[in-house]
């Protein structure tokens, strides 16, 4: 077994401030970029991981996580947290639950067939993602 790698949290800081890349700091460092989030975890210096699990509240079929419904669900899930995601992104995710929001449609999944569109009951899981992100958007707003 190799001795364990040291990574100085100060060199850390300052290369991840100039902006080098997870495979330049392993590289530097000796270790892999596995290492390297780690360590940049460990030192304050990751961006912190968002949780979906509300927005997409299904145990999904691979074949089905790269999907319409789950994509624009996440993405709101994102905006919803304060994530980074592209304008572009934002407009079709908001443009997709109002969509069916205005339509008086929700979204269901199943396992074995996918998402499919389904008549709004009084709680609505799309309206509910879609209000998270538009308040967060009102918040992210210029006073």
């Amino acid at each position: 077994m190799g001795r364990k790698a040291h990574i100085d949290r100060d060199e850390l800081r300052r290369l991840v401030g100039k902006g080098r890349s997870n495979a330049e700091l392993a590289a530097h460092f000796g270790v892999t970029e596995s290492g390297i989030l780690q360590a940049k975890r460990t030192a304050g210096l990751a961006k912190p991981m968002l949780d979906h699990g509300r927005a997409i509240p299904w145990k999904l079929n691979r074949a089905h996580n790269q999907t319409g419904p789950a994509t624009n669900l996440r993405n709101l899930s994102a905006i919803a947290q304060g994530g980074d995601v592209p304008p572009t992104k934002v407009n079709t995710a908001l443009r997709w639950a109002r969509r069916l929001v205005d339509g008086g449609l929700d979204i269901a999944y199943d396992h074995e067939t996918g998402f499919h569109e389904t008549p709004a009951a009084e709680t609505s899981h799309v309206r509910s993602v879609l209000e998270d992100a538009l308040e967060a958007l009102r918040e992210r707003e210029p006073q």
